[in-house]
C-alpha cells in the first residue's frame, strides 16, 4: 500500500522535541534569542550558520539539514538548540550545582564574540539551579537569600515530585533565577521535563508581553481617534458638517484603522496563542502551595494576566472603533442618499410642472392649430362646392355657410386621431 509523502515526517514530528533527562544535582543556562523586526519571516539559514559557528568551536557535529532542533556534546556540558517560530532557544545542561548560587559562569561558555554576531536580541535567559531532595526547613532559608520575597513563587509540582522557585526578576547579570529541588526517587526524565517547562513558562511569558508596549502605544492613538470620531458624528447628526469635510474625516480615521490592526493583528494573535502556552505549561506542572508561598500559578494571576487583559482591552478597542467608524461612514451615506432623495424629488416636480404646462401649451396650439387648418380647409371645400351652389341659386357666403361646421368637425377629429397615435 502507498505511502503519503509525509506520513513519517508528520509521525516523527511528535518526537522531534525529547525532554532532556537530568540527574539531580545539576544546572542549566538557557538563552534565547529573537531578530526584533519581523522575526517571524527571517531567514532561518542564518540561526543555522550561528549555531554551527558554536559547534565548530568545541568540534562538534552539525545537525542535518533542515533541522529544527538538536541536541548534543558541547564540551563537556549537553547543548539543546530549538528554532521556533519568532526565535531560537539555547539551552546548556550540566552536571552538579556550582559553590557560589546563580553565578553566571555557564554563561561563559557562549563566547563573547559569538554572542556578539548572533542574529538577533536577546529576549530572555535563564539560570537554572537543580538541587537533590532537600528538607523543607531548609529550603525555605535559601528561597529568602535567593529570590526577592515580594514576588517569589514556589509550589511542589508533579504529585511532590519536586519544589520549584522563581521571582521572575532580572540579576545583576542579566538572568532569570530559577530554583528546583528534586526528590531522590524523581526520575531524570522528570527532571528533565521541569526544567524544560520552566524554560518554556519564562520564553512565552516574556513573548506574550511583548503586545502590552505596543498595547499601550496604541492606547493614546485610540483615544485621539475616539475624540475625533465622536466629534464627527456629533456634528453629522446635527446637520452641521459639510459631507465632504465628514468624508475626509472619516476616511483617515478608517484607513488609519486599518494600519493599526494590520500591523498589530500578528502581534496580538501571538499573544493570545503565547498566553494560551503560559497557562498550559504551569497546569502541567500541577502545583500544589509550599510554605505558603504564591504558587506561579497566582503570580501570573496578579501579574501577567492584568497585562494580557489590557492588551485584549486594546484590541477589542481598536475593532469597535473600526465598527464605529463603519457605522459612521454607512449614516453619512443615508444622509446623502437622504439629500439626494429631496432633490430628485423637487427635480420630478419640477419636470412635473413643465410637462403639465406643456401640455396645456399643445392643446392650446391643438385648438389654434384645428382653426387654422379649418381656415383653409373651409376656403378648399367651399371653391370645389360653388359651382353646385350656383345651380341650386346659392351665394357664396351661403356655400361657406353650410360646410363650415363640418369641415371645423372633420378637422377637428382628424387632428384628434393624430395625437392618439402619437400617444401610442
Amino acid at each position: 500500500m502507498k505511502d503519503h509523502p509525509r506520513r513519517y515526517e508528520l509521525a516523527n514530528e511528535l518526537h522531534a522535541r525529547p525532554f532532556p533527562a537530568l540527574t539531580a544535582p545539576c544546572r542549566a543556562a538557557f538563552l534565547a534569542i529573537k531578530r526584533e523586526e519581523d522575526a517571524a519571516n527571517r531567514d532561518r539559514s542564518i540561526d543555522r550558520a550561528h549555531l554551527e559557528a558554536l559547534l565548530d568551536r568545541f568540534g562538534a557535529d552539525h545537525p542535518p539539514p533542515g533541522a529544527t532542533h538538536f541536541f548534543g556534546q558541547l564540551g563537556k556540558h549537553k547543548l539543546k538548540w530549538e528554532s521556533h517560530t519568532e526565535f531560537v532557544t539555547y539551552t546548556l545542561f550540566s552536571e552538579g550545582v556550582a559553590e557560589r548560587p546563580f553565578d553566571g559562569a555557564m554563561f561563559e561558555v557562549f563566547p563573547q564574540d559569538w554572542l556578539a554576531e548572533a542574529p538577533g536580541m536577546r529576549i530572555t535567559s535563564a539560570l537554572i539551579r537543580v538541587e537533590a531532595e532537600t528538607p523543607g526547613d531548609k529550603i525555605a532559608p535559601k528561597l529568602q537569600d535567593w529570590f526577592v520575597p515580594e514576588s517569589l513563587a514556589a509550589s511542589r509540582v508533579l504529585d511532590d515530585s519536586a519544589v520549584i522557585a522563581s521571582d521572575f526578576r532580572i540579576d545583576t547579570h542579566g538572568h532569570v533565577r530559577f530554583a528546583v529541588f528534586a526528590a531522590n526517587e524523581t526520575g531524570e526524565r522528570r527532571v528533565g521535563r521541569i526544567v524544560q517547562r520552566l524554560t518554556e513558562i519564562e520564553t512565552y511569558k516574556t513573548m506574550a508581553m511583548l503586545a502590552l508596549p505596543r498595547a499601550r502605544a496604541l492606547s493614546g492613538e485610540l483615544g485621539d481617534m475616539d475624540t475625533t470620531l465622536s466629534g464627527l458624528v456629533g456634528e453629522l447628526r446635527a446637520g452641521r458638517s459639510q459631507v465632504e469635510e465628514t468624508l475626509e474625516g472619516l476616511l483617515t480615521i478608517g484607513s488609519d484603522l486599518e494600519t493599526m490592526l494590520a500591523r498589530s493583528s500578528f502581534r496580538f494573535g501571538a499573544m493570545e496563542a503565547y498566553e494560551a502556552l503560559v497557562q498550559q505549561r504551569i497546569s502541567v506542572l500541577r502545583e500544589e502551595r509550599f510554605g505558603g508561598r504564591q504558587t506561579f500559578a497566582e503570580f501570573m494571576m496578579r501579574r501577567f494576566d492584568p497585562a494580557m487583559r489590557t492588551c485584549r482591552s486594546v484590541q477589542r478597542r481598536m475593532e469597535a472603533l473600526a465598527e464605529r467608524a463603519k457605522r459612521a461612514g454607512d449614516l453619512l451615506s443615508t444622509r446623502v442618499n437622504v439629500d439626494r432623495s429631496e432633490q430628485n424629488a423637487k427635480l420630478l416636480q419640477s419636470m412635473d410642472e413643465r410637462a403639465a404646462a406643456q401640455l396645456r401649451l399643445q392643446k392650446t396650439v391643438e385648438g389654434l392649430s384645428v382653426v387654422a387648418i379649418s381656415y383653409y380647409a373651409l376656403g378648399l371645400v367651399a371653391a370645389l362646392l360653388y359651382p353646385i351652389g350656383v345651380r341650386l341659386g346659392w351665394t357664396k357666403e351661403m356655400v361657406m355657410a353650410a360646410v363650415v361646421i363640418p369641415v371645423v368637425a372633420v378637422v377637428w377629429w382628424a387632428v384628434r386621431q393624430i395625437r392618439k397615435g402619437l400617444e401610442r
